[in-house]
């Protein structure tokens, strides 16, 4: 039985670089509000956060970088290298994330949750699941990962693939196994037929709309109702073509492009009396909320079309309890100053973010020649100091 009345908790684990975090994307496409543990954890020890004070005093102050900052590439060499450090550093850092977890969950509005955390299965946090998902990948799929998507040295790779349990011992322990190492399609097909199953009344159904009555201003358009929604993997062909279109042929993208981006962010669809004008891709990450591939119809007044959309983001953002919101923009978009201030959003460099987290997010996500523009969603923070 769930910990959270109310709410259904899937557990997602898997050893690491097997695909746990788009196997959570995927479920939140289908509508579960997803948590990422790890992530959380990270948070707990930033500078300010309730876990810093305590992992300096125990690994010493070495492990700070020169703003202070606990530097989790130094930090990991300990304790990936040392059980008994990785003991101490998980003795401070669980209590706190399953702190946070609770309060998000709580204030969720979701009936169900997909928590994700690499030992989910040795943490707390277990006993609180009412299902169990794991993922799975070739340990040569896992290898290539690490030192591709991660720039990992071969040997430092395979010191983290060996530092964890075997993935048999979780799969013994799993109600559902997501074998993760072919395309994202065949990803797909595994997650949506175990969602359907474990959720027949919640399949997946038509997009969630948001209706907003317009007047185009200047006859560019007529007068008609904006919808806003949130899209699905089914759509990706629409979607692929609309931005081909309204890029003017600069980008050429493909329906399995889309695909492929879909295990990492989800995408929001403008249109206007029922034809695609405009589409923002978004991505919610460690309470930050990030938005780019922004493409409106060309003979669209900006501010109108913006608003809708972002009106819907900022929206779902603090469902998601989101402390941020980043837009990243083209420079002919970051030129209409006045649209973004009416907006309510301000310029920003990535160390006039402040918070570690959004400027990690920033740093991410932020293309060369892209304007970074930022709006806080929240004063309150979920990992604040105690």
């Amino acid at each position: 039985m769930s910990a959270w009345p109310g709410k259904f908790v899937i557990g997602l684990t898997g050893n690491i670089a097997t695909g746990k975090s788009v196997v959570r994307k995927m479920l939140e496409h289908l509508g579960a509000y997803g948590i990422d543990a790890d992530a959380l954890g990270h948070r707990a020890i930033a500078k300010g956060a309730p876990g810093y004070q305590p992992v300096v005093l125990n690994f010493g102050r070495w492990i700070l970088t020169e703003d202070q900052q606990i530097d989790r590439g130094r930090l990991g060499k300990v304790v990936f290298s040392d059980p008994e450090a990785l003991k101490i550093l998980e003795s401070i850092v669980h209590p706190l994330v399953r702190q946070a977890a609770d309060i998000l969950i709580r204030r969720a509005k979701e009936p169900v949750i997909v928590l994700e955390a690499i030992k989910l299965v040795e943490s707390p946090l277990r006993q609180g699941c009412d299902t169990l998902w794991v993922t799975y990948a070739s340990p040569e799929i896992q290898l290539a990962r690490l030192m591709q998507k991660r720039a990992m040295p071969q040997e430092l790779a395979r010191q983290r693939i060996g530092a964890q349990r075997t993935q048999e011992e979780k799969m013994a322990a799993a109600s559902v196994v997501i074998r993760n190492d072919g395309s994202f399609e065949e990803t797909w097909a595994q997650v949506s037929a175990a969602w359907q199953r474990q959720f027949p009344a919640a399949a997946d159904s038509a997009p969630t709309q948001t209706t907003v009555k317009v007047s185009v201003p200047g006859g560019a358009l007529p007068a008609g109702v904006f919808t806003v929604e949130k899209a699905r993997p089914r759509q990706a062909a629409e979607i692929a073509a609309f931005i081909n279109r309204a890029s003017g042929g600069t980008r050429k993208l493909r329906y399995e492009d889309i695909m492929a981006a879909f295990g990492e962010k989800a995408y929001m669809l403008l249109r206007l009396n029922n034809i695609p004008v405009g589409v923002i891709g978004c991505q919610v990450e460690n309470l930050v909320a990030r938005a780019d591939d922004m493409y409106i119809q060309n003979n669209l007044p900006l501010e109108p079309a913006m608003k809708a959309l972002l009106e819907r983001l900022e929206e779902t953002s603090r469902d998601l309890q989101c402390e941020a919101l980043l837009l990243f923009l083209p420079p002919n978009m970051a030129s209409q100053a006045q649209v973004w201030q009416n907006l309510g959003y301000e310029p920003r460099s990535v160390a006039g973010l402040g918070v570690r987290a959004w400027q990690e997010a920033a740093l991410e996500t932020q293309s060369a020649g892209e304007a970074l523009l930022f709006k806080q969603l929240r004063k309150d923070r979920v990992l604040r100091p105690v």
